[in-house]
This record gives structure tokens, sequence and C-alpha cells, in this order.
């Protein structure tokens, strides 16, 4: 059965299933490469993110094997893990992060006070010291996004935003995050908080908006890089992953 084109509005998951039918037909052989991301975009008549986050729900269920620099290769059935992956997708996530986010930064500027603006410091002081300690930074990071929120004073929001940070925490984020999150990642991530907060410091909802939309979308960008690509020899080191833990 040839591949059949997928409509654009449907998500990741509609991909996935796709896919592992055709691998559970034999039309990719065990063993065998699947094609190129690029390829299957155009096939399937969808981007290419949508096509990643499918290979990574793919892998996280264990019919897959993504080999770095290689490709991604079909596994022995009895490999995979009984049961499908169901999360959010993290690439729609960061793209609502961005919506919400940005305008909540926005509002900061118009009504953070002095003290709350030095507990933005000190919340990308922390993540700081966890990349400096080996550490994913994401104590800090949560911490940072979720001192913004709290200015609008509106549990909803506050709720909602530390929800969708924890996302990240869901499987096929984790799969991801293991690809691409390394110390030079997290120190790109630190400095666009740093211009987050100078914005908000200097009292410009424009800037700061801005600020906080073009973090969340480098963010995005650092997760769409053609994911066999994402490591080599001499890329940084991944960093070590702490366990689940919500910030104070």
């Amino acid at each position: 059965m040839p591949i059949q084109t997928i409509e654009p509005r449907r998500l990741y998951r509609q991909i996935a299933d796709q896919l592992r039918g055709l691998i559970e037909r034999g039309e990719y052989a065990i063993g065998s490469k699947l094609p190129p991301e690029r390829d299957l975009a155009l096939q399937l008549g969808v981007s290419r993110p949508s096509v990643r986050e499918a290979l990574i729900a793919l892998g996280v269920e264990g019919l897959v094997e993504v080999r770095m620099g290689s490709g991604v290769y079909v596994l022995p059935q009895q490999q995979a893990r009984s049961g499908e992956v169901s999360a959010e997708g993290p690439l729609e996530t960061i793209r609502a992060r961005q919506l919400i986010e940005s305008e909540l930064a926005a509002h900061a500027a118009a009504h953070m006070k002095k003290a709350q603006i030095a507990g933005l410091r000190n919340a990308v002081a922390l993540m700081q010291q966890e990349v400096d300690s080996g550490h994913t930074a994401t104590r800090g990071d949560r911490l940072f996004h979720l001192r913004i929120a709290e200015a609008a004073e509106n549990s909803v929001l506050e709720r909602i935003v530390g929800e969708l940070f924890d996302e990240r925490h869901n499987p096929l984020f984790e799969q991801l995050g293991s690809h691409f999150e390394t110390a030079g990642s997290w120190r790109a991530a630190i400095a666009e908080h740093h211009a987050v907060i100078i914005a908000i410091a200097s009292r410009s909802p424009e800037a700061a908006r801005a600020a906080m939309a073009a973090h969340l979308a480098n963010s995005h960008d650092r997760f769409t890089a053609n994911i066999t690509h994402a490591a080599s020899a001499d890329a940084p080191p991944v960093l070590r992953r702490k366990p689940t833990r919500k910030a104070a």
C-alpha cells in the first residue's frame, strides 16, 4: 500500500499511525532504513517537524531506532513496547507557549516590581548553576517562566504556564531533548532569558513580547534540526537530567 497524503491539520499521532501500519505490514522490513525525514514529509504532505515528532513517538514505542548521523531503522517488533505513546507534541507545546507567554511577558513589563525582576535574575542564575554542574537547567527555567506568569496575578494563567512547561517531562519531549539539548543549547537559552529580563526591566511591553517570542521561536528551532544529524563526535555533551522536580 503506498503512503497516503495526510491533511496538514492533523497531528504527529496520525503520521506515526500510518508509518506504524506500513512497518507492521512489512513494507519497511526489519533492519531497513526509513526514507529521509525530508522525503517522508514530501510524501505525506506535512512539515518536517511533524514527521520528526512522529519518528520520536515510534522510537519511544520501540518500533524504530534513531542512529545519529546515520538514519532511522526499523527494529524487530518483539522489541516494541506495548501500547502507543499518547502525549502532546513537543513542538506544538512550544508554539502554544509562545502565544501565551509572549503576552505575559508584555504584561510583566508594565506591572512587575523591582523585587520581582530581581527574582527573574535569580532564576536565571539558578539555570547557570545547573548547567555549570552538568545538568539540564529545567528547575531555574521553570521558575523563570512561572515568575513572569505570577506578575499577571491570575491563578489560571499560572497553572497553564506550569502545566505547559511540565509537558517537557512527557516521553516524547524527553526523547527529543536527549537528541538536541546540550550545554551549548542551554547557554543560548540563558542568553535569551537575559534578553527577556532586559526588556521587562526597560518597561517596554513591545520589547518584552518580542524577546519572549524570539526565545520560544529559537527553542522551537533548536528542536527542528535534522534528527539524524543532531549529534556528532564533535558535538557538546548532552547534559544529565535530574529527576522530575517542580520549582518552589
